[in-house]
């Protein structure tokens, strides 16, 4: 099974290295980190990943995900990019993305019509693509798979494994990676963080997403 990590530069970590965790265990996965030039990537956060693959190595995948970013939308600007996962998305089983990852695949044309999730601050952008936004963690549109923010992409993948492989190994997959939340504030949405605050984070994604 063939897994493709889309990595670019200032993507979201979390996003891809979550789900990453989870998928490459996988029985028979093998994992490739594809970027439009092999080496490191600098991510949002100051971390350096690294991509193995160019883009023209990599032809067919069995999963593609794609990462989300503050400047994701700027990748509409690289149209060689967009009609590689228009290519890899012939071949797939599943194509994600987590975050606003999903405005990437908007943007290359793979969300017209279908239901699908981003960010919630940037929920609205999808209609762009000609999606409709759906406020929930995990959407399903066929073999098109969309997560909400950043640790969405953990639900996403276990989900996905569970489909793949069935329950009992995604829960084991959940269980090795002890991932059982118990955040120590109740803000991990819009509808319950204050609204001061919410005001003055909305304020600054949106900034950033408008790139």
């Amino acid at each position: 099974m063939q897994i493709a990590f889309l990595f670019y530069e200032e993507m979201t970590a979390l996003d891809a290295v979550g789900p990453h965790e989870i998928l490459c265990r996988l029985p028979g996965a093998k994992v490739w980190r594809v970027a439009k030039s092999p080496g490191p990537i600098h991510t949002d956060s100051g971390q350096v990943l690294t991509a193995d693959y160019a883009l023209s190595e990599v032809v067919q995948a069995d999963i593609l995900l794609i990462p989300g970013a503050g400047n994701a939308t700027t990748l509409r600007d690289h149209p060689e990019t967009l009609a590689w996962i228009r290519a890899i998305h012939a071949t797939t089983t599943w194509t994600t993305s987590v975050c606003t990852g999903s405005l990437i695949l908007g943007a290359a044309g793979l969300l017209t019509g279908l239901k699908a999730t981003t960010h919630w601050a940037a929920l609205d952008r999808l209609r762009i693509w000609g999606a409709e936004p759906i406020p929930a963690r995990i959407v399903e549109a066929g073999k098109v798979i969309t997560a909400a923010g950043v640790s969405a992409g953990i639900d996403m993948a276990l989900t996905l494994a569970a489909k793949i492989a069935g329950q009992d190994v995604a829960e084991m997959l959940q269980l090795g990676i002890e991932y059982d939340p118990e955040p120590p504030f109740d803000a991990g949405s819009p509808s319950k963080a204050k609204p001061a605050l919410l005001r003055k984070l909305q304020t600054r994604l949106l900034a950033a997403f408008e790139k």
